[in-house]
């Protein structure tokens, strides 16, 4: 019946439509008043139809289905434990761990935790004997552990090597020896690079570099991780609805691409969570909103694992309340709005589609070009990386000084008489003066200059 219907339509061609919207434009000039220059160097049209779709791989995996998260930093395992219990109970389908020592015992924090609850745990060390006892766990129990370990993410963020670039990953190859039971390894962080201003070209053909250094280092080992198990890549999602969903949906192409290349699994498993730049202290009700469509666009690129930020992430520490509206907004999208029914929902959009992949085109040039040049290791010792992305940094910081990348209740709307709340926690970038081997990436919210003329 909707053939029939759609039959007794004449087609339209691109430049049918074009003359017409020219037409009714009575002489302004049609790329002046309708093309959108976007901040990722993608012009927007007006309208997009079939002679805009693309060839998309519909080989990569869109997950029928993704599981909510909550994020648990571990310094007593016993109160590591009853946080995890109690977001369960809450509806917390799955608990990312970040495990602060060796001094924590995997069987107090795993203890009484459903089988069905997918586990993921980052240590903020390096230790193949602490991992083998989250083996020897998850071997005699029914859990499913995911490990995330990304030392080359150790060394973006902090500008120094656990220890040092050999020994981390001789520590990697005997933490990879006694992951038998785990499900995954080794993850990328390209949260960090979207939290410090780097554009989605950026955020994906460096997250692809980053991945490219640990597919060769373990090529033609014979305790390759990848031979049984994928990278997990950590997302950051910001507000740009559907520029975001067509991010995700472009790394998995790019994987894809880039697995293919050694032969090797091609799952790309994507956990994802709201980014920190445009969150605010002004008006910080509104993050609410703000993670709530970070969250939808996520979904609908794909994730397969969410993890919410609290409404007040920025200035509060972990509270009950802020914790329980972050895993009700997750619940809500998937229980009361069935955003978990429609597989790969965005498919078909010819809008999407296209932006999918001019993303995927421009970053796989950018990671050629990065290759070509020595390597992800390399810019980022060369401080190549770090420069891109603070000139990318700088200009997105411009347009929201000059109020043309709006964050309401903080650059425009504000309320005059608006208190700040009290700061449980420094939301500020400090300074720490220490010697490093390569600069860090640092990440920087675009709302601090404001909010620091008024504390």
């Amino acid at each position: 019946m909707t053939k029939t219907l759609f039959d007794s339509f004449d087609e339209v061609s691109a430049k049918e439509w074009k003359q017409k919207i020219q037409f009714d434009l009575k002489g302004a000039d049609y790329n002046e008043a309708l093309i959108y220059k976007s901040f990722e160097g993608i012009d927007i049209k007006p309208f997009y139809n079939t002679e805009d779709s693309t060839e998309i791989d519909t080989n990569t995996r869109h997950p029928s289905s993704w599981k909510n998260s909550q994020k648990i930093k571990v310094e007593d395992a016993n109160t590591g434990n009853n946080s995890a219990l109690e977001a369960i109970k809450k509806g917390a389908e799955s608990i990312y761990f970040v495990i602060t020592t060796k001094n924590i015992d995997p069987q107090l924090l795993l203890a009484n935790i459903s089988p069905s609850i997918h586990i993921y745990i980052e240590t903020l060390f390096l230790s193949s004997d602490y991992i083998s006892k989250l083996n020897t766990y998850a071997n005699n129990s029914e859990l499913s552990i995911h490990l995330m370990t990304d030392i080359i993410g150790n060394l973006a963020t902090t500008g120094n090597w656990f220890t040092s670039l050999k020994e981390d990953h001789i520590a990697l190859e005997n933490i990879v020896k006694e992951s038998s039971k785990l499900k995954n390894i080794i993850s990328v962080d390209l949260g960090l690079l979207q939290n410090a201003g780097a554009t989605m070209i950026q955020q994906l053909a460096y997250g692809l570099a980053h991945a490219n250094e640990y597919l060769n280092h373990f090529e033609n080992q014979e305790n390759n991780p990848f031979q049984k198990s994928s990278i997990i890549f950590k997302v950051a999602v910001g507000g740009n609805y559907f520029f975001e969903i067509a991010k995700l949906r472009a790394l998995r192409i790019l994987w894809n691409s880039l697995s293919n290349e050694y032969q090797m699994l091609n799952k790309c498993y994507i956990f994802a969570d709201p980014s920190h730049r445009n969150k605010t202290i002004l008006d910080y009700n509104v993050n609410m909103l703000r993670t709530t469509t970070e969250c939808m666009s996520a979904i609908l690129g794909g994730a397969d694992i969410i993890h919410n930020l609290r409404y007040d992430e920025v200035y509060n520490l972990e509270n009950d309340f802020g914790t329980r509206i972050a895993i009700n907004q997750l619940l809500i999208l998937k229980n009361e709005s069935y955003f978990d029914i429609v597989n790969n929902p965005a498919s078909g959009s010819y809008y999407i589609e296209s932006v999918t992949d001019q993303l995927a085109t421009k970053a796989l040039s950018l990671f050629k070009n990065i290759e070509e040049s020595g390597g992800y290791l390399k810019q980022l010792k060369s401080g190549t990386i770090q420069k891109k992305i603070k000139e990318s940094a700088e200009k997105e910081q411009e347009l929201f000084d000059k109020e043309e990348i709006i964050l309401t209740g903080a650059n425009t709307f504000r309320n005059p008489d608006e208190v700040m709340p009290e700061l449980q926690k420094n939301p500020f970038l400090e300074k720490n003066v220490r010697k490093t081997l390569v600069s860090p990436i640092i990440k920087r919210r675009l709302c601090e200059k404001i909010e620091k003329n008024i504390t």
